[in-house]
């Protein structure tokens, strides 16, 4: 029976309120320490963040809410498979290293503050660079979200429903708020160097106390024979074929994530940038691989949790254990302080990157006679809007944290083919491109809207996500269309040397 007993108590409350107003107090640091009004300095801090600011910041806004609640709870429900999410977090790596260090150089040169900068840049075409950011702020709307979501259940489960999912929401979305308009993106990262050191002590320490409380990987791994048996039986080729889909849509969605390219943009050179990714690529082994053994031990302790309920199979592990061993209160506040860290350091990125969307890419062009502290004044009001929206949405949408990643995902890597085929195919042109963003998207909504209009397609057809169906048309339509296009020129020029 899972407990309804409060994660803290009321020494833990305190130590937990006063770690979020220390939040506040360092987004008035980076207020201070802030070196103009200019967007260059509010959004990318100056472009002088160091290798351990950097890497944190990358850590911590990579591995967010989603990580520490949504993925033990998809590895609940699909068990020892779902062990090749950390493959998956690996991957992301990879795809950064194939582009990131070619837009950083060429972001220092042109001074881009986001990611419609590039496309600005790169195509010079007005509606390809509205798609793609209505796409970028789509996909930061899902990321808050889903991490605002993740924190209602923290609060809720810390409390034992004293403070209800709602009202928690609602407060970590004002105290997240505040620091980010307060000193833009130089608070987010300090802020962010604090939660990526609570995420890491808190993913080791979860992880330890679990194996400690209810016998080890191998007790559980018995246990969960006899329980689950088909959480040991190897992928089918569907299974395989969802695992293949699911890989390529994060490959080609979360390295597109804007916050985390605006991190690119913010690093203080290219040595510091490589080193960073290098870093990361051991964080899946201490972050991801821990939340999916979690997962699969709250299917071994709790069986029979439906689908809402085995969200939040780490806070009742948390509670269990509370109940069992004395004295681990404080370990308790720091695994739970690292929890709220992971949301609050993705949110805090994903609502300055929305801002500077708005301002850079919308607003900007509309009044292109505004002044830089017109601009940053403009994108601390849309921060406020966009988190009060994210706010009623988490408190009402029934959707789970996982599908709700898997739309963002499926639409956001549909700016794949725009960003990787830019930097490295020089003769590309944009009318192929926007072609191919177009069908892409259409096909991407088609599949995951067709049960709406009679389910006339399956939510996976073939058992790919709507997104990998997209990014196939996508980019068979930019090389259709570029083939056409070098086929129309080679006749224009034909003909014309004929009438010569």
């Amino acid at each position: 029976m899972v407990s309804n007993t409060p994660l803290l108590g009321t020494g833990g409350i305190i130590f937990m309120s006063l770690y979020f107003l220390s939040l506040i107090v360092i987004g008035l640091l980076g207020r201070a320490a802030r070196k103009d009004d200019s967007m260059s300095d509010f959004y990318l801090a100056g472009r002088r963040m160091s290798l351990f600011i950097l890497f944190l910041t990358l850590y911590a806004t990579q591995y967010s809410g989603v990580t520490m609640i949504g993925y033990a709870g998809k590895a609940y429900r699909d068990g020892y498979r779902f062990l090749v999410s950390v493959s998956f977090m690996m991957a992301v790596i990879g795809a950064y290293l194939l582009y990131a260090p070619k837009l950083y150089r060429l972001s220092r040169k042109k001074k881009f503050i986001t990611t419609g900068d590039y496309f600005t840049h790169r195509y010079d075409n007005a509606p390809l660079k509205l798609i793609t950011s209505l796409i970028f702020i789509f996909a930061l709307g899902s990321y808050i979200l889903t991490n605002l979501k993740a924190v209602g259940y923290i609060v809720e489960s810390s409390t034992g429903g004293v403070i209800p999912f709602s009202w928690g929401v609602i407060a970590m979305s004002l105290i997240m708020v505040i620091y980010e308009t307060l000193g833009g993106m130089r608070s987010v990262a300090w802020t962010d160097a604090i939660q990526g050191v609570l995420l890491l002590l808190g993913c080791i320490f979860i992880f330890t106390v679990v194996e400690y409380q209810y016998g080890g990987l191998w007790l559980v791994s018995t246990k969960i024979k006899e329980m689950h048996p088909e959480f040991w039986k190897p992928p089918d080729l569907e299974q395989k074929r969802l695992w293949l889909s699911t890989l390529m849509i994060v490959f080609c969605g979360i390295p597109l994530y804007p916050h985390a390219i605006q991190r690119i943009y913010s690093a203080k050179d290219e040595k510091t940038l490589a080193r960073s990714f290098i870093i990361m690529v051991f964080m899946p082994l201490f972050t991801t691989l821990f939340m999916v053994i979690i997962g699969i031990v709250g299917a071994a302790q709790f069986p029979g949790l439906d689908r809402g309920e085995s969200e939040r199979v780490v806070l009742i592990l948390l509670s269990d254990i509370s109940n069992h061993i004395a004295g681990i209160g404080m370990l308790l506040v720091l695994f739970l302080c690292a929890a709220v860290a992971a949301i609050m350091s993705t949110v805090d990125s994903a609502l300055l990157s929305i801002s500077s969307f708005f301002t850079q890419d919308i607003y900007r062009p509309i009044r292109p006679n505004s002044h830089q502290a017109q601009l940053t004044r403009m994108g601390k009001i849309v921060s406020w809007l966009v988190m009060g929206l994210m706010t009623y949405l988490a408190m009402v949408l029934p959707q789970t944290i996982w599908r709700l990643v898997e739309i963002k995902l499926d639409l956001l890597s549909q700016a794949a083919p725009a960003l990787f085929l830019g930097l490295h195919c020089k003769k590309l042109k944009s009318g192929a491109v926007l072609a191919g963003l177009v069908a892409g998207i259409c096909i991407t909504v088609l599949i995951m809207t067709a049960h709406l209009i009679g389910n006339i397609f399956p939510a996976k057809p073939w058992g790919f996500h709507a997104g990998v169906w997209g990014l196939f048309v996508n980019f068979t339509t930019i090389g259709a269309v570029t083939i056409f296009q070098r086929k129309e020129k080679v006749d224009t020029s034909l003909t014309f040397r004929i009438l010569l």
